[in-house]
């Protein structure tokens, strides 16, 4: 109940202030947005953290399933072999590319 309180006032607040600054001053933050996000070095940056995550993801599924076995969900078990066949690369259905 702490959480959905802090998190309620925590919109709320954003609200007023974001009526309050107005569609200019949202226009200045979007664009700020948009540069940083493509700047080379933020976008490799994320990519790196990303082909992180992937290795990360493919050795605790490694590591999951070798405890596991064959008592997986077949849906995880469909997905833990279509990363096996990718190499850990495997696209995502995020609408997110890996470039």
């Amino acid at each position: 109940m702490r959480y959905r309180l802090t998190f309620i006032s925590g919109v709320a607040v954003g609200y007023v202030l974001g009526a309050r600054a107005g569609r200019e001053r949202y226009e200045q933050l979007r664009k700020s947005a948009q540069r940083i996000a493509q700047n080379p070095a933020v976008r490799n940056t994320v990519e790196t953290a990303g082909q992180t995550g992937r290795e990360a993801a493919v050795k605790a599924v490694d590591a999951v399933s070798a405890k596991v076995g064959d008592r997986l969900p077949p849906a995880v078990a469909d997905r833990v072999r279509r990363l096996r066949a990718g190499n850990g690369r495997a696209q995502d259905d995020w609408g997110t590319s890996n470039t």
